[in-house]
């Protein structure tokens, strides 16, 4: 069975101090049995399940609920004292108690209580359970405080490898950071020599770069020479040829102007300078030539062709000169 004891004023008279106990064997819904005693006499009572469901549906409220409010008034008594009122009434023995709420308040629950034959055995049982409340909250307090030292060593302890755990992870920390820097260093360092292994490799290639550009230059330079020498050889070649036919006509015009047939010097003398100014005007036409030859750049079969035409012109020229006689050549001069 468990019980509980509290220590209560009532309304009607506030001095004098009450002593209540309830106690109940499951819940306190099933029933409780209530002990009132003012240490001088004693009056008991009895509160089955069926009124507490009967007070229940009085109030409107739900069982549960109303049980709730009962364990608050008579057993917790956590509530401000002048939540739950108590009144007790010695001439007819009535023992009520209700809950106030501002200005409204309402009965919990009442019932008439009988005084005891015997108070004083009431009053020691009353004793004994405080007294072993007593004994048994000392043991659990005792209890309680050896778990509290205890685990005020184990947090000492706890807090002394935690010091032992930031220390050891500082030193480690400071190590790694070395060791990170030694190790950054030598990838700077290494970086470093391979960028100059780099530029050192990257020179020699730049320098072949440059030397195959001076020689691919150099080969454009010489082809291009080369071409423009092919170009002047041919204009050289071409030349000659006009030069050339220049004094076979001379000749030949000097062979006619010395033949026996001419008599008279003064017709001679014209013929000589008739046939000069011809000479000296055909290499002017011939030289004009050579630059259609380099524009043009005709076959060698028409640079052929072209170097007989002034044989022909010629030839037609000395063949007139042979038919005509000296005296029509001086009359046409």
């Amino acid at each position: 069975m468990e019980r509980n004891v509290s220590r209560i004023h009532m309304v009607s008279e506030p001095s004098i101090i009450y002593f209540l106990q309830v106690s109940w064997e499951k819940d306190l819904g099933s029933g409780f049995d209530i002990t009132l005693t003012d240490g001088q006499s004693a009056w008991s009572g009895a509160v089955t399940a069926s009124e507490i469901s009967r007070e229940a549906d009085d109030m409107a409220m739900e069982r549960d609920k109303y049980v709730d409010e009962l364990r608050k008034a008579l057993v917790l008594g956590t509530d401000p004292a002048n939540v739950y009122k108590f009144d007790f009434s010695e001439e007819n023995c009535h023992f009520s108690y209700e809950k106030s709420l501002k200005d409204v308040s309402f009965i919990l629950g009442s019932l008439n209580l009988q005084k005891v034959s015997s108070p004083a055995e009431v009053i020691r049982e009353l004793m004994s359970y405080c007294l072993n409340c007593v004994t048994d909250q000392l043991a659990k307090n005792r209890h309680l405080q050896r778990e509290n030292e205890m685990l005020q060593r184990d947090w000492s302890d706890v807090q002394k490898r935690l010091e032992k755990c930031v220390t050891a992870k500082e030193n480690l920390e400071a190590d790694l950071y070395k060791r990170f820097v030694l190790v950054l260093n030598e990838k700077k360092a290494k970086i470093r020599s391979l960028h100059k292994l780099l530029k050192q490799a990257q020179e020699p290639e730049e320098d072949t770069q440059d030397e195959r550009e001076s020689v691919d230059n150099t080969q454009s330079h010489k082809k291009r020479e080369a071409a423009y020498d092919e170009s002047t050889d041919e204009e050289s070649e071409n030349l000659p040829v006009s030069s050339e036919v220049v004094p076979a006509n001379f000749s030949q015009n000097n062979s006619i102007i010395s033949s026996p047939d001419v008599t008279d010097i003064a017709p001679s003398r014209k013929k000589r300078q008739r046939l000069q100014k011809k000479v000296d005007t055909e290499p002017q036409l011939v030289d004009q030539k050579p630059p259609l030859q380099e524009k043009e750049k005709p076959e060698p079969s028409q640079l052929q062709s072209s170097s007989k035409e002034p044989f022909s012109s010629e030839n037609m020229s000395l063949e007139t000169l042979k038919n005509s006689s000296p005296e029509d050549l001086f009359e046409d001069m």
